[in-house]
Order: structure tokens, then C-alpha cells, then sequence
């Protein structure tokens, strides 16, 4: 799926990976367009007084932003950034195109990617470039951008559990971990197999603060000069390694079938004999148009090769078809996320397979969900807390002051952070399980990715 390139810290998405990533293109860039978006491009490169225009967006970014000093050999007048991200580059171009009340909202996303000089890279989890999308927004007032901003976390949510098959807790973000420059965070976060938590999608409400900034103004209905609210929201190829550490198993990935690059691959049992790579084909044909199906005629490796391939692959469905199968009138079906096989008539396969792909879908949601269910602690006092982090390994869910200091001594003494305060809020203490002062929300708490 990936590979190390020559330049420290970014990747080669190889065809199985970048397949997964084209089938997630196709299906949220449906999604945005139903919600009433449209696509747009903007410059890789950000001229440096545009980055700094809003001071704790290039505080938060200032790290990691790669610089461009030279074009050519001459030096350049003023440096330019590599694209973090694009809310200022986007900002300028709002300060233009918004004129009036009637030219909101205005609703644009693009599919780019951004370069961000991570210390510590992992691939598909934190990269130096990685791609993704960044939707940008502006609206009227600010109910209409807290709408658009919860709207899009729901996007990704119901993406992530009914295409990923990937269960999420959806909330808000802590004022120290939410993002640059924005008033509000929200998050859909993520439990790995390793009981770590992955920051699977976020959504931001901007307030007016890049408006300001970037003097982006309409003239209302009453005749007078307001500023926009704004959001943005984004996921990246990060969701791939949220599908790896999810779903695999230790003989290999194990692909929601919705965004798997394969869906279906047929492996001909005794090809040499006759009959049987005519069968093979005929199924491929009467199948290619309702599938992302392959066939898998090589002579040079038995079948017994050949499913081991494609099981350390993750293709969800593999259909066999032999001399045994041809007299019986039938295929065998087995499912990468059980390894249980069925025998099908050949006339009934494509609805069997339709059916097939459904059940896995919703039989690894439930897998994850139960994984995560039974891996997700309630802690009053530290010791719970800290025996839910480290020998249960996964969520734990506790009250909480909402003080940064607090936050931080924890993340001192358990490597654990916050990773959002749940919309569906529960209460089972009136202190903090950390400062044991008055509690004002339950939040959950996870060592991260």
C-alpha cells in the first residue's frame, strides 16, 4: 500500500493504496456535493505576510511550515510557506469574491496536499505531505456556521461508520487541543487495536476572527457592513491507517468493502483443466459492471498462493470455481473478515455477493464497535484512570475541570490526553478525576496517535 521515499518523512502511495483513497474521494465528494458544495483549487504556496496576518494560526502552525527562500537561484523578495493549510490563502480570495448578502454562503472544498514538517512521521498517520480535503465556508451569521460546522462532522461520522465501517465518538474539542485560530473544534475520534485513539476527522467553527483579519465583508439586507462566519473542516489519508489499525488481523488488512480497491477477486481452481478459465471469465464478465472485481488467472502460483495473496490484501470477497464447482452448477464464496465459506448456484451469485459485501460491512462495524465498547473504562479517581490507560488499553471516560493546567499534569503523568467532550454527556462524579474540583464535563481520554 505504501513505501519510504527518498525525502525524509513523506510516502509513495502505491495502486492498493491510493485505490482505497480514490473510493473515498468518490464517496465524500458525493456526499459534499449533496450538502450543497462545490470543488475549488488554491496555490500551494502562501506568500509569508499572509500566514502571519492571523497570529494564533501561524503560532500554532510555525513549526511545521515548510519554507520556500529560492525560485531558481535568485533569492526570493518575500518567503513562501508550503501549504499547511489554506485558511489564509482562501481568506484573501473571500475578501474579494464576498461582496454582498446574496453571495452567501459560499460553500467551496478542494482536494490537495498539504506539507506540514513533522519530527516524528508515520505513514499514512502523520507524514510530512499527506493528502486530504479541506472544505471552507462563509455564512451570514454565526447559527448558520455553527449548522454548516456540526453539519459536516456528521458528514464524516456517518462516512466513517456506514463506509469504513469504523465507529467513532463525535465532540468537542479541549480549547488546547482545538485548532489555530478557531473559536470551536469538533472531532470524530477513533480506538485502534492497539487501544490507542486516532483523531479521525475534525470540524471547525471559525468564529469571525480570519474575517476580521482578512477584512471580509458583505452588506446586509439592512444596508450595513458585517463580517462573515466562517468554518473549515477536513480528513485526510490519515483514514487509511485508521482502516489498517481498525480492521487487520494478523493475517494481513482486512478492507471495508465499500472502499476496497478489489471487492471480489475470482481464483479459478484446476485452470488447466477444461472448461474452467472459459467459466472464470464468463463470471468476470457478467460481474465487471456491478463489482470491483478481478480475476486471477497466473499459471505460475497455485491457489493456494493465490488465496493467501489476496487474504493478506484485504479484498472482502474471494470466489472460487473449479471442475467440482462447474458440475454442481456453483461457485464457493469465502469472506475475508470471517474466513467462513458458502456454496452459491451460479445463477443467484451476483445477489449473493450484493448480500455478502453488506453483511461484511456491517459485521465489521460490529466487531469495532464491540472492540471499542470493551475497551472503553468509566474512572472516578486516578488509579482508575490510570489502570484503564495502561492495562486496558483504550478509552477512558471521566469528569473533568476543563482546566488547561489540569489537562497538561495529566498528559504529564499518564501520556494520555483529551480527546473531546462527548455531545452525549454522562455524569457520574461531581469532581474532576484529576484536581478533585467541581467538574464541568465528562470528557474522554486516550493516548493518541
Amino acid at each position: 500500500m505504501v513505501d519510504y521515499s527518498p525525502v525524509k518523512g513523506c510516502m509513495v502511495i502505491k495502486p492498493n493504496g491510493f485505490g482505497i483513497w480514490e473510493n473515498i474521494q468518490q464517496l465524500l465528494d458525493a456526499r459534499f456535493r449533496a450538502t450543497g458544495h462545490r470543488n475549488a483549487y488554491f496555490p500551494l504556496f502562501i506568500p509569508e505576510n499572509l500566514l502571519k496576518k492571523e497570529a494564533e494560526h501561524v503560532e500554532g502552525f510555525a513549526p511545521e511550515v515548510a519554507w520556500v527562500t529560492h525560485g531558481g537561484d535568485e533569492e526570493l523578495s518575500e518567503r513562501l510557506a508550503v501549504r499547511p493549510t489554506s485558511e489564509t490563502i482562501i481568506c484573501s480570495m473571500y475578501s474579494k469574491w464576498i461582496q454582498s448578502w446574496r453571495d452567501l454562503p459560499l460553500l467551496l472544498n478542494q482536494w490537495c496536499s498539504v506539507v506540514r514538517w513533522e519530527k516524528s512521521t508515520r505513514p499514512f498517520l502523520r507524514t510530512s505531505e499527506f493528502l486530504w480535503q479541506e472544505g471552507h465556508t462563509a455564512h451570514i451569521d454565526e447559527e448558520d456556521a455553527e449548522k454548516e460546522t456540526l453539519r459536516m462532522l456528521d458528514v464524516y461520522r456517518d462516512f466513517a461508520e456506514n463506509d469504513l465501517a469504523i465507529p467513532v465518538v463525535v465532540g468537542q474539542k479541549s480549547e488546547k487541543e482545538k485548532f489555530a485560530g478557531a473559536l470551536r473544534t469538533y472531532t470524530m475520534e477513533a480506538l485502534m487495536l492497539d487501544g490507542k485513539a486516532l483523531q479521525a476527522g475534525t470540524s471547525h467553527n471559525l468564529g469571525q476572527h480570519f474575517a476580521k483579519v482578512f477584512d471580509i465583508q458583505y452588506l446586509d439586507k439592512d444596508g450595513k457592513l458585517k463580517y462573515v462566519w466562517q468554518t473549515s473542516w477536513g480528513v485526510s489519508t490519515r483514514l487509511i491507517g485508521a482502516i489498517i489499525m481498525v480492521h487487520g488481523d494478523k493475517r494481513g488488512l482486512v478492507l471495508p468493502p465499500k472502499v476496497a480497491p478489489i471487492q471480489v477477486m475470482i481464483v479459478p481452481i484446476a485452470q488447466h483443466k477444461a472448461g474452467v478459465l472459459d467459466k472464470a471469465n464468463e463470471l468476470y464478465q457478467s460481474l465487471k459492471d456491478s463489482f470491483r472485481i478481478e480475476l486471477d488467472d497466473r499459471d505460475t502460483y497455485s491457489p493456494g498462493w493465490k488465496f493467501n495473496e489476496w487474504e493478506l490484501k484485504g479484498v472482502p470477497i474471494r470466489l472460487e470455481i473449479g471442475p467440482k464447482d462447474m458440475e454442481k452448477d456453483q461457485v464457493v464464496l469465502v469472506r475475508r473478515d470471517t474466513g467462513e465459506k458458502s456454496f452459491v448456484p451460479m445463477e443467484g451469485v451476483k445477489e449473493s455477493i450484493d448480500q455478502l459485501l453488506k453483511d461484511i460491512n456491517s459485521n465489521m462495524y460490529q466487531k469495532a464497535l464491540k472492540f471499542r465498547e470493551d475497551h472503553t473504562s468509566i474512572a472516578t479517581n486516578m488509579e482508575e484512570f490510570v489502570h484503564g490507560i495502561d492495562v486496558r488499553k483504550g478509552f477512558v471516560k471521566a469528569m473533568w475541570c476543563m482546566d488547561r493546567q489540569c489537562e497538561d499534569e495529566i498528559k504529564e503523568k499518564t501520556g494520555a490526553t483529551t480527546r473531546c467532550i462527548p455531545f452525549e454527556q454522562e455524569n457520574f462524579s461531581n469532581k474532576c478525576v484529576h484536581c478533585n474540583r467541581e467538574a464541568k464535563a465528562m470528557a474522554y481520554f486516550a493516548k493518541a496517535y
